[in-house]
């Protein structure tokens, strides 16, 4: 079969191994978009990353398409309606990173809470000098989970060892967790309402789009500090903006914007279908952000050690192996039954 992996790095030359004796594998290094989708119509089995877009425009120039093995937990830039109306089957990589996200969310509060920027900015250029950058302890702060899956546990963990107070708000709360973590669950605004700092970690669906508006901002403690590793549909950026100009929150640290593809092609604004394929008031709102002097962004890096890329490499190659020997694993989006899988 041919099989296509796009998004690929130099040193990621093995990420398919195994398959090459038996299958047409290329790696390719730019994303997958509906510019080049023509040029991939053959390939029958793809893997994409997090900047490839797979909607309907995209998946129509791919004829030959059977599987698409993306390296991501999340699948909310794949158009799965259509998947499965084509009998496409769609896996994913469902746990590669807890800790390693987690890990980020604490390495942007710190950089807020030690005000590591600033401080970094003048130990190199003068002066050298602590005054006026008197940062905030975490311990005793409250921090507000929501979304106690896979990495919202894992950072309740870090936080009680920083001697935090947890209270968290999940669509189904596990009682049994609470009690051996020790945090507490709350509806979501209760958490809003109680917590210092809030970090985000659910999933981007219809219900979670925008779950941090205008109101939710305005229901979180004055001076608080919202951490979004998850992704950016979550925030609504313009009322983010307001509130952290009008002081209602003192900082966000952010790994993922609303229109990070936007912002990867802003060249495309001189193109007249660019306004069709991006909301422009979200580009100007990510692009606000990133030059706010108390936001800390992370270009969609949180995911990015030499552990966890291991991982995924590994559950992509396992999941395309699995599909070829006739029984996928990892599905998010079945073929129709019958479907011959290879």
């Amino acid at each position: 079969m041919k099989v296509v992996a796009f998004e690929t790095e130099p040193h990621e030359a093995g990420l398919l191994a195994g398959l090459e004796a038996r299958h047409a594998v290329r790696l390719v290094e730019e994303p997958l978009r509906a510019a080049n989708a023509a040029r991939f119509a053959d390939a029958e089995i793809i893997s994409t990353f997090l900047h490839s877009s797979l909607d309907r425009r995209v998946l129509e120039r791919l004829a030959a398409l059977r599987l698409i093995a993306t390296r991501s937990t999340g699948f909310d830039h794949i158009d799965l309606a259509y998947c499965r109306a084509r009998g496409i089957v769609v896996s994913n990589v469902p746990s590669y990173g807890e800790a390693t996200v987690a890990e980020h969310v604490f390495a942007l509060l710190l950089t807020i809470s030690h005000r590591m920027r600033e401080a970094a900015e003048r130990a190199r250029n003068g002066p050298f000098s602590p005054r006026g950058l008197a940062g905030f302890d975490l311990a005793g702060k409250t921090l507000g989970v929501v979304g106690t899956g896979r990495i919202g546990r894992h950072v309740v963990r870090i936080a009680r060892g920083f001697d935090m107070t947890v209270v968290a708000c999940d669509a189904a709360p596990d009682a049994w967790l609470a009690r051996r973590l020790g945090f507490r669950y709350a509806a979501l605004d209760a958490v809003l309402a109680t917590a210092d700092i809030v970090t985000l970690h659910v999933p981007a669906t219809r219900q979670t789009d925008g779950l941090i508006d205008g109101r939710a901002l305005a229901r979180m403690k004055p001076g608080a500090v919202l951490i979004n590793t998850a992704r950016g549909s979550l925030v609504d950026p313009h009322a983010l903006i307001a509130a952290l100009n009008d002081g209602r929150l003192a900082a966000a640290g952010l790994d993922v914007l609303p229109d990070e593809p936007g912002i990867r092609e802003e060249a495309e604004l001189i193109c007249s279908i660019y306004c069709d394929r991006h909301d422009l008031k979200s580009l100007a709102a990510s692009h606000v952000l990133l030059r706010m002097p108390n936001v800390v962004v992370t270009p969609h890096s949180a995911f990015n050690t030499r552990e966890a890329v291991a991982r995924i490499a590994g559950t992509t190659r396992d999941n395309i192996a699995a599909f070829l020997e006739g029984h996928p694993q990892n599905v998010v989006a079945a073929a129709p039954p019958g479907a011959a899988p290879a």
